[in-house]
């Protein structure tokens, strides 16, 4: 097996899933570890970041907002809260103006409480919620707090009863969900007829790469992989130089801090989490920042040295 430690900012096409868009790049790098950083439903297209190696270490720490463009059909409800799903009822398309319609969509603008999909991977008692949704057993999913920072309307097609939308919301928001309590909201149905990922994580879509063309140029792969530091930039860094400082970051000992330490000066940190570098601008982990009588560096992810 290959030694390959960073990110792949994947294209993910339709009728694909996550953990099969896993098993090819496993395969395509010859790695063991490769991790997503949340699924995609198998007909949802995009932005889908993948971890290689000691890269999977690190997913939790990477930027948490994600943002998609996407089509709510109105009229319609399904299983599944998507157009894929079984037609369970249908109801008259609501004859709005843009502007009433954009009004409507104040409801899933800020922080707000929502239901997952009973067809999801959110866990139930310890099992995904779609496998007891599939044996036809009865459960209730408890509503969670999420957060949308942006609702675009995009478009309005009263004719067919579609709006497209742009949206930017925190990890765990299902637009599906959205699609389906708009239509509840406005006295009909709703669900979900398209959607693409183009952010999460901190990846766009415009430096995503498609599966096939990797796969394309197989020989050529490694420059697609994006080092674990450019994808947690967004982080502060330090610098340890002195070796003992060193010696004690690879033992799990807190370390004292040196205004010489701090590489690059952010005015909020965090939640006082640090990029760690060594000598030659090697990649150490992750600290924590914490002040007592003195600041200190508190180990919290230590790469295994090599």
């Amino acid at each position: 097996m290959e030694v390959i430690d960073g990110f792949l900012n994947l294209n993910k096409s339709k009728n694909c899933t996550s953990h099969d868009c896993v098993k090819k790049v496993k395969r395509i790098f010859n790695l063991k570890k490769v991790g997503h950083t949340g699924t995609l439903d198998p007909q949802v297209t995009g932005v889908l970041p993948l971890a290689l190696g000691s890269a999977t270490r690190f997913i939790q720490y990477l930027p948490q907002e994600k943002s998609y463009e996407g089509i709510i059909q109105l009229g319609i409800k399904t299983a599944t809260d998507d157009i894929h799903g079984e037609i369970l009822s249908q109801k008259d398309i609501p004859k709005l103006t843009f502007d009433e319609l954009n009004n409507s969509l104040n409801s899933f603008r800020g922080t707000f409480q929502q239901i997952p999909p009973q067809v999801s991977s959110v866990h139930v008692k310890g099992e995904r919620a779609y496998k007891k949704y599939w044996r036809k057993e009865n459960f209730i999913l408890p509503s969670k707090e999420v957060k949308v920072e942006s609702l675009i309307l995009k478009d309005w097609n009263e004719a067919k009863g579609q709006l497209r939308i742009e949206i930017n919301c925190s990890a765990g928001t299902y637009i599906r969900s959205i699609a389906r309590d708009l239509g509840i909201l406005l006295k009909s149905e709703g669900c979900l007829y398209d959607l693409r990922r183009i952010k999460a994580s901190g990846f766009s879509e415009d430096t995503s790469i498609d599966l096939e063309y990797l796969i394309n140029k197989e020989n050529h792969k490694e420059k697609f992989i994006i080092p674990i530091e450019d994808a947690l930039d967004h982080l502060p860094k330090i610098n340890l130089t002195n070796e003992l400082d060193i010696l004690y970051w690879r033992t799990g000992r807190q370390i004292e801090l040196k205004l010489t330490n701090v590489i690059k000066n952010h005015n909020q940190f965090e939640k006082h989490k640090f990029l760690v570098f060594g000598n030659r601008y090697k990649l150490l982990g992750i600290g924590i920042y914490t002040h007592k009588d003195f600041d200190l560096l508190l180990p919290k992810l230590v790469l295994n040295p090599q």
